[in-house]
């Protein structure tokens, strides 16, 4: 019988971090704040947005999938330019830099002809 009481009184001392705990995982449970999911398209606009404003990237336009990134840009290339996008989407992303293409942008005068 002492035993017991060792223990309830053992208990008793983590009472408030273990309904703290309790609390964590019960809000955890709850789906998120109620507002709008971050959509690819909202993902590929903010990294989009995020490349544009770097140094010597110029014009840019991102396609983000499951698989990897592509970023189509004026600045590619330069190694630089090249090396500083794949280190962003890297860390934006998560993929290693075999599953990011950088490749550069056409010329408009190259574009138009075809």
């Amino acid at each position: 019988m002492s035993q017991l009481k060792d223990k309830l009184g053992k208990l008793k001392e983590f009472k408030v971090p273990l309904l703290i705990l309790a609390l964590g995982v019960l809000l955890m449970l709850f789906p998120g704040s109620g507002g709008p999911e971050e959509t690819a398209e909202d993902a590929d606009g903010l990294l989009q947005q995020a490349l544009a404003c770097s140094q010597g990237v110029g014009e840019v336009r991102v396609i983000l999938s499951e698989n990897g990134v592509v970023v189509v840009c004026d600045g590619a290339e330069n190694a630089k330019v090249r090396l500083d996008i794949i280190r962003a989407v890297s860390a934006y992303t998560g993929f290693g830099s075999d599953r990011i293409t950088i490749l550069r942008m056409a010329d408009r005068a190259e574009s138009g002809a075809g």
